[in-house]
């Protein structure tokens, strides 16, 4: 299979509904019948520079325009709102702006409006935000009101025009967002600064939003091709079930427990879709607040990382995808994902038994080696509304094979989505869930984010060889050194294992680019990267 579009292993169910909801796309010249669109996810923010997660760019994606965008099932990024993209040094990045774009508030969107996105970014740094991968821009000129120009730290950047198709990227009106501070919700919305294929005409937070094709959008995605859509949010994961089964809405994504998956499955009145994964799942150790973490009384760097190592003995990937996810996720021994150029499988050689199964003598030497008491306190914490109602179950079988040869000793805990994205920077929880949908189809975007010293996890994992080797694959001209140097990446990794890798997205098949059955058209963007395979 060549590229196909990737939904994160979210299965998608449509169904049959007619939706005819007020406030979906008044004003809009597609031709279809308005989407209700049905999920459980979760939004943090509207503003661009405060969040980075799979809820809020779900909706940044549609109503702001980017400098580059990836169309519909395709892995290249291509000119969007610009005019054309290239490298005009190996340090300058230069854009051409197409003329005449304008906000949906009437604005005129001009180069000064890209250089105000990214320099608020940098500036803002906000820690549930994408900073982190603008870690090569040096700065950002505009010699007119339609030429941008990125200067960059190290030349021959391979990801950067990736990164402009990224969370990072979306560009904004000046004239709306502060400069050094986030933008609420409300004062975004009432200001219209969208220039994406929709604006946004009503918004409740996690409750409802409604969509209407923007006119003035000028990008490379084309216009919709329905009159609007609407995106409700559930609160509970089977209220989606019963709507999605009982006709209620058109598209269901985000996120079921895979007993829903499978009930759903055997109605001939919903069709399940099934894309290509690079979702991944894993949990995230605190350097600082992990046992014998940095800031502990008893910090000991060998001993923290002895009970990295032996959580990385005990934990069964097998067992999980199937008993917890019924083979909708596959068991993931690396930090790139199975189909991406430059992935490997350092994590099942080096623990457990040597061949992706668990080993508890193998954990209670590592940890009697280095001198730790058992059981080892680790307080793990979870997210069931934004990583759906099966995680758990994922988690309750972690902390169980975690404390089967009395090894540890889990206090297993669970907290909403908007404090929990809030918490996990702030230095709460010592161990934790998180999940990734990729950004861009590179390797890269599997590492820079999470390993780079200043790195979005916010987790204290510093490694200078680690940090220099991503930086010389990211500007690497030679595909095979390059390759090369992201294995070596992944091996120093997976014996610090800042993070540890449980589950990615199972890759199927996928049916088609478009949704057949339903009003729903390429037009409007779920939350996808392309893979290559």
């Amino acid at each position: 299979m060549s590229a196909a579009a990737l939904m994160g292993a979210a299965l998608l169910f449509t169904g049959c509904a007619t939706s005819s909801t007020s406030g979906s796309g008044d004003g809009g010249d597609g031709g279809g019948d308005a989407i209700m669109i049905g999920t459980t996810d979760k939004v943090t923010s509207l503003d661009p520079a405060g969040s980075y997660d799979n809820g809020s760019f779900a909706v940044m994606n549609q109503v702001y325009p980017f400098l580059l965008n990836s169309e519909y099932g395709t892995a290249e990024v291509t000119p969007d709102i610009a005019e054309s993209a290239e490298f005009t040094s190996p340090t300058e990045y230069t854009v051409k702006l197409k003329s005449g774009l304008k906000f949906a508030n009437g604005n005129d969107l001009t180069s000064s409006d890209v250089k105000f996105s990214f320099d608020r970014q940098v500036a803002i740094n906000d820690p549930n935000g994408p900073a982190s991968l603008l870690g090569n821009l040096e700065s950002v000129e505009t010699p007119d009101d339609t030429t941008v120009v990125f200067t960059l730290k190290n030349g021959d950047d391979q990801v950067w025009p990736l990164i402009l198709s990224s969370p990072a990227a979306p560009i904004i009106d000046e004239d709306v967002f502060a400069a050094d501070a986030l933008t609420a919700d409300d004062e975004i919305v009432a200001g219209k600064p969208f220039a994406g294929q929709y604006e946004i005409t009503s918004y409740q937070l996690n409750e409802l939003i409604a969509y209407a094709p923007f006119d003035g959008y000028q990008g490379n995605l084309g216009k919709p091709a329905n009159s609007g859509v609407n995106v409700k949010y559930y609160a509970d994961a089977s209220n989606l079930k019963l709507d999605i089964a009982g006709g209620a809405i058109d598209v269901a994504f985000r996120s079921l427990s895979a007993t829903d998956n499978d009930e759903l499955a055997k109605n001939d009145d919903v069709k399940l879709v099934e894309g290509p994964g690079g979702e991944t799942r894993y949990i995230v150790f605190n350097f600082n607040t992990q046992p014998y973490g940095a800031t502990a009384e008893d910090a000991d760097p060998a001993k923290a990382q002895a009970v990295r190592q032996a959580a990385a003995d005990l934990v069964d990937r097998e067992a999980i995808a199937k008993e917890v996810y019924k083979d909708t996720y596959s068991p993931l021994y690396s930090f790139v994902p199975d189909g991406l150029p430059g992935a490997t499988e350092p994590l099942k050689e080096m623990y457990g038994d040597g061949a992706g199964a668990p080993d508890a003598a193998k954990a209670k030497e590592r940890l009697e080696a280095a001198g730790v008491e058992t059981p080892v306190q680790l307080s793990l914490q979870y997210n069931g509304d934004h990583y759906g109602p099966s995680s758990g179950d994922e988690y309750a079988m972690v902390k169980s094979q975690l404390e089967q040869d009395g090894l540890f000793e889990v206090d297993l805990q669970q907290t909403e989505w908007v404090q929990y994205s809030k918490d996990r920077t702030a230095d709460v929880y010592p161990a934790y869930q998180l999940g990734w949908f990729p950004d861009y189809s590179d390797a890269d975007n599997y590492l820079s984010p999470f390993f780079l010293t200043e790195n979005f996890l916010g987790n204290h994992y510093d490694n200078p060889e680690v940090n220099d080797l991503i930086v010389e694959q990211q500007t690497q001209t030679d595909e095979g050194e390059r390759m090369d140097e992201i294995a070596k990446i992944q091996e120093l990794v997976a014996t610090d294992l800042s993070t540890l890798p449980l589950l990615q997205g199972k890759q199927v098949a996928y049916t088609g680019t478009d949704i057949e059955g339903t009003t729903l058209d390429a037009s409007f963007k779920f939350r996808y990267a392309p893979i290559t395979q």
